[in-house]
């Protein structure tokens, strides 16, 4: 039901157990899949209640034609394995990096939004050889520049056993958790939520175990400073933020391109969408993503 016209689903296996990822492989694409040699884009989704691949699913078939596309479902999210731990913020960047490494034989250009796009900016900086170019949405380690989402009263809330899973199985685990997410977390236009979304995200959240990871996120466990890394970043870069948030202020993503101009080569700010303007606008993120990527391609002039 979530899956776009002729793609499936495709697997490997990481040191946390099997990974789903979606990738075209029958018509109106390549009937017999993509090459590994072929141009790849690696769509990469955020955390947060119910989060999954479906989140780029109305933008990667844009590209299909173009490109070979990778979008998979993180360890603890989606249809991926689930394990009942708490998470680390090394264990997701051995995850990316372990991912391209996995599918990918030269270098590729990621797509990625939220604290996921913060991971994958420090394992482009790990691994620089892997990373072609970078488009990244929000990219916020959640603790930037005295702002620590771990130290808010709801990520202390989150950490309190027992009430912790009664409060993912009403609040996020529901329905009207799952709206009522969106509309106060992901977009800045709550009529643009169509029940397919609501559909989605709960379909994510209801997979056994998939509280451990939401919880891990939603506790601030996975949150840092993405602000002491940013100047070591070298691959070529956009960002596109969205609407201001309480953690995700625009500014921050502003005060990230001045720190490191070289490799952040665009910013772009509106706040016509959300956290998500991937399902929120995802036209305007297909352009947006077109623009950019001849952009990043070529040399940064003086």
């Amino acid at each position: 039901m979530f899956i776009p016209l002729g793609f499936g689903k495709r697997s490997i296996n990481t040191f946390l157990g099997d990974m789903v990822y979606y990738t075209a492989i029958d018509e109106p694409w390549n009937k017999n899949g993509a090459k590994e040699s072929e141009k790849t884009l690696v769509f990469l989704h955020a955390f947060g209640g119910g989060s999954s691949a479906y989140e780029w699913s109305k933008v990667y078939p844009a590209f299909a034609t173009e490109y070979r596309i990778l979008a998979p479902d993180l360890i603890g999210w989606g249809r991926s394995n689930h394990p009942a731990k708490q998470y680390r913020i090394d264990e997701y960047i051995r995850i990316i990096l372990e991912f391209i490494e996995k599918t990918c034989d030269r270098p590729v250009t990621v797509i990625a939004s939220g604290l996921t796009a913060a991971f994958t900016i420090r394992t482009a900086i790990n691994r620089p050889e892997l990373f072609k170019s970078l488009i990244l949405v929000t990219p916020a380690g959640l603790a930037e520049f005295g702002t620590d989402y771990s130290q808010s009263i709801a990520a202390k809330v989150v950490k309190i056993p027992v009430l912790n899973q009664i409060l993912y199985s009403a609040g996020v685990a529901s329905a009207l958790g799952v709206r009522s997410y969106l509309e106060q977390r992901q977009f800045a236009h709550p009529e643009r939520i169509y029940p397919e979304i609501v559909d989605a995200y709960l379909a994510s959240a209801e997979q056994p175990n998939a509280e451990y990871a939401a919880l891990s996120f939603v506790s601030g466990d996975l949150s840092f400073d993405l602000g002491e890394y940013i100047n070591l970043l070298s691959i070529p870069t956009a960002i596109i933020w969205g609407k201001e948030s309480e953690f995700t202020s625009p500014e921050i993503g502003r005060r990230f391109a001045k720190m490191n101009p070289k490799a952040i080569r665009f910013f772009y700010h509106s706040d016509d969408f959300g956290f998500t303007p991937q399902l929120e606008l995802p036209a305007v993120t297909i352009g947006l993503i077109r623009k950019f990527l001849p952009l990043l391609d070529a040399e940064p002039t003086s």
